[in-house]
């Protein structure tokens, strides 16, 4: 396969960056391909403790430092729609993760969302999308806060950890932002949205959280498995809109 090993990562806004919550769930899939938890490395034997988003960011950091290619895919948007880089001038992706840490630093650990949202002057309306999410059915603006099913939140306090990663992991493949196509034997990390495959597996005894991870880690699994990864990185789109989503970025699995 392409990776060995496929890690989905159901994520979340709430409340402070070293604060634990039980919606963050981390699957890795196994050498026989079934997907299991990842527990917190607060955890013991004799008590769980859920994760928060610094553990996050240091884990993902230490799975991307091995020598051997992984694929992590990630529930919170990676960008902002091409209006938000229109009116802040900025020209790329890696301007638009610079310019969000300065005005959005929540990775500071007594930092939170709500911190920001009255006074940044980075906001955006729930009506700017990017072509990704009209390509779905569901997906909502990285801007609609405060509803069910939003990435909003998650997507704000996740962003300035992609930028700490970006600069510290220089080797690691952000799709599509440095290509479609993918090198062999890179480690890629990516967006993804739970819900396209949430209900193709049985939930069993999992939370909703749970089965998001679970569903995501198995699905890249199953489709490096059966050799159509390389399909969904390279989504039926022309190139003024590979253009667009160099910047805004993609979903992967939509296609």
């Amino acid at each position: 396969m392409q990776f060995e090993h496929h890690i989905g990562i159901d994520y979340s806004g709430a409340a402070t960056a070293k604060t634990r919550s039980a919606t963050i769930q981390v699957y890795q899939s196994q050498i026989n391909g079934e997907p299991s938890e990842v527990a917190s490395p607060a955890a013991t034997n004799n008590r769980k403790r859920n994760w928060n988003r610094i553990e996050i960011f240091h884990w993902i950091v230490s799975q991307f430092e091995q020598e051997r290619p992984i694929i992590i895919g990630i529930d919170h948007g990676l960008s902002f729609p091409i209006s938000y880089f229109n009116r802040h001038r900025l020209n790329s992706w890696d301007e638009f993760l610079d310019d969000f840490a300065i005005h959005w630093p929540t990775d500071h650990p007594e930092a939170t969302v709500e911190n920001f949202r009255n006074q940044s002057s980075r906001l955006g309306t729930n009506d700017e999308m990017r072509i990704t999410e009209n390509w779905t059915s569901s997906a909502k603006s990285v801007f609609q806060f405060d509803v069910q099913g939003s990435v909003a939140k998650s997507t704000h306090a996740g962003l300035p950890f992609v930028y700490r990663l970006r600069k510290a992991l220089p080797h690691i493949h952000f799709w599509p932002y440095d290509g479609w196509e993918i090198p062999p034997e890179t480690s890629v990390f990516t967006e993804i949205y739970p819900s396209i495959f949430r209900n193709r597996y049985p939930r069993e005894m999992r939370t909703v959280d749970q089965q998001d991870a679970y569903s995501v880690c198995r699905w890249l699994h199953e489709m490096d498995q059966s050799k159509q990864l390389p399909i969904f990185f390279n989504p039926p789109i022309d190139r003024p809109t590979k253009m667009c989503a160099a910047k805004e970025g993609w979903i992967l699995g939509v296609y």
